[in-house]
C-alpha cells in the first residue's frame, strides 16, 4: 500500500525543519549553561541534553538511513512538499526562527547576560559564568556552521559529530581555558590569594585527552 502524499509531505517538512529547530535547541543549551553555573555543566543537566538534541537534529537524515539499513522500513521523503498549507507552515516557521529568534532574540539574550555579568561584578560575585553564556549565544550562528561541517554524511554521522565536538573541546576550548587559568593564578599570586588550585586546573585542562587515553589503556 503506498504511503499517502499527506504523510510524505509531513515527513519532508520535519526533515526540512530539523536545522531551524536545531538553532532553537542550541539557544536553549546556552541559556541552560548559565543556569548550571556557566563554567560547568551537570552530568544529567539540560545543557548536555540540548546539545545532544542539536546533534541528532543536524544528522537526522543520516540517522534515518542507519535505521533503514537495519531492515526497518522508513518512508522516503518526497523531496518537495505538494500540500500548500504544509509548505506555508514550513516557510513561516523558518522565517520565525531566522528573522526573530536568531536575528533578534538571541542578541537580546546575550545582552541580558552581559548586563548580568556587570551586576555580578558590581556585587562582588564572579561574572565569568554570565560572560561565557553571552559568548556562547553571540557565536550561535558560527557554532551551528561549525557543527554542520562536522556532518560526515554517513550512517554514523551522529556519533561522528559527537566525536568531532569532543575533539574540538579538547583541542581548542581546553587550551584556551588553561591559559585563562594561568592568568588567574598569576593575578591571585600578586594579590596574595590562593592560586595553586588554578595552576592544577590549567594542568588538568591540558591533560584531558591524555587522561582519556590513560583510562582507555587501563581498561584494556
Amino acid at each position: 500500500m503506498p504511503v499517502p502524499q499527506f504523510l510524505l509531505d509531513l515527513l519532508q517538512m520535519l526533515l526540512d525543519l530539523a536545522v531551524p529547530v536545531a538553532f532553537l535547541t542550541l539557544t536553549a543549551a546556552g541559556v541552560s549553561l548559565r543556569h548550571e553555573g556557566g563554567t560547568n555543566f551537570h552530568v544529567n543537566g539540560r545543557t548536555g541534553k540540548w546539545v545532544l538534541w542539536t546533534v541528532v537534529l543536524l544528522t537526522l537524515p543520516q540517522l534515518l538511513s542507519w535505521i533503514a539499513a537495519q531492515g526497518i522500513t522508513v518512508p522516503s521523503a518526497s523531496g518537495s512538499i505538494g500540500t500548500g498549507w504544509i509548505a506555508s507552515m514550513e516557510t513561516i516557521f523558518k522565517a520565525f526562527v531566522n528573522q526573530i529568534v536568531v536575528a533578534k532574540l538571541v542578541p537580546v539574550l546575550a545582552a541580558y547576560f552581559v548586563l548580568k555579568a556587570t551586576l555580578d561584578g558590581a556585587a562582588g560575585e564572579n561574572p565569568l559564568p554570565s560572560v561565557i553564556a553571552a559568548l556562547f549565544l553571540m557565536s550561535l550562528s558560527a557554532t551551528m556552521q561549525l557543527m554542520q561541517g562536522w556532518n560526515s554524511g554517513g550512517q554514523y554521522a551522529t556519533t561522528d559529530m559527537l566525536t568531532s565536538l569532543w575533539n574540538y573541546i579538547v583541542g581548542q576550548i581546553m587550551p584556551a581555558a588553561a591559559g585563562l587559568a594561568c592568568v588567574g593564578a598569576v593575578i591571585n599570586f600578586v594579590r596574595h590569594r590562593p592560586w595553586t588550585r588554578m595552576v592544577f586546573a590549567a594542568i588538568s585542562f591540558l591533560s584531558v585527552s591524555g587522561l582519556l587515553t590513560l583510562f582507555q589503556a587501563m581498561a584494556a
